[in-house]
């Protein structure tokens, strides 16, 4: 992922059940509200969804955190041998109840309909909810990579939970497909 200066203009496009969102981050995003005005948006996303409407400022602040996430984790195994990373205390329990409901998922390559038909949603509720109250914000929205040997880009990132997520990165690191990630990284250096 490239650094993103402040005053860059950043556009990030999710997909989010057939809605596209842009982000703008310029210098009236984030880096200006300063230290009042970054603690009230940081409280202002720990709020439950149906306490706002659809406010594009919001949005704006999410993206950014969803953008910056993806970033840090992306240098992170870039950086460190994927197959030592602990993303969470009960790793070894997501990783078991995931491969026990999805033994047959390919992770290597995921689509969007393995995350968003109707049939794949009826199977990551049931899944996603046994961890509620065990993994903090469990069902907050993150950005997952499509093809786990390539970056963050509009054409390979798909919308998840924290859940999916940490679900699928585990198994990746574990069954060594984000390997292709972090050899790149040591072969360049």
């Amino acid at each position: 992922m490239r650094t993103v200066k402040a005053q860059t203009v950043l556009s990030v496009h999710l997909e989010l059940d057939g809605l596209w969102l842009r982000e703008m981050a310029s210098d009236n995003g984030l880096a200006s509200l300063g230290v009042e005005g970054a603690s009230a948006a940081a409280h202002a996303l720990s709020l439950p969804a149906d306490a706002y409407g659809n406010d594009p400022r919001l949005e704006v602040m999410w993206a950014m955190k969803a953008y910056n996430h993806a970033e840090v984790y992306f240098n992170l195994i870039s950086s460190v041998d994927p197959k030592f990373l602990k993303l969470t205390k009960l790793d070894d329990k997501i990783y078991s109840c995931f491969r026990e409901t999805f033994e047959e998922l390919d992770i290597k390559l995921l689509k969007a309909d393995d995350l968003k038909s109707d049939e794949a949603k009826e199977r990551w509720r049931p899944f996603c909810n046994q961890f509620e109250g065990l993994v903090e914000d469990f069902n907050y929205g993150t950005l997952l990579r499509l093809d786990c040997e390539r970056d963050y880009t509009e054409e390979n990132t798909i919308f998840a939970t924290r859940v999916q997520f940490f679900a699928i990165e585990i198994a990746r690191n574990r069954e060594g497909y984000n390997d292709v990630v972090y050899k790149a990284k040591c072969a360049k250096s």
